[in-house]
């Protein structure tokens, strides 16, 4: 597996008891010409949904489906975006 460089530009993450923890990272990807955005959902921490979105402009959408198939194949890179929102969270505490 390829290893990518990933540089976080912002994260955030809040929760609440109706709607669990929500969290975004915005990052730049080594080679890919546009940055992105992570939406992050969960209600208990545990198990989580996502969705991938161009940050500013739409860019390649073979970019951006190479990278979700990179999501679903890599858990480090997963977890690493979403231990990155939840450092935010404590810290807001």
């Amino acid at each position: 597996m390829k290893v990518i460089n990933v540089n976080v530009l912002e994260a955030t993450m809040t929760y609440s008891k109706e709607d669990g923890y929500v969290g975004k990272v915005h990052f730049g990807v080594e080679g890919h010409k546009n940055e992105y955005e992570i939406a992050l959902h969960s209600k208990r921490g545990k198990e989580w949904g996502y969705g991938l979105f161009f940050l500013h402009e739409s860019g390649k959408e073979e970019e951006l489906l190479a990278l979700e198939d990179l999501l679903e194949e890599d858990d480090e890179l997963f977890d690493f975006l979403i231990e990155t929102a939840k450092e935010k969270l404590e810290k807001q505490e």
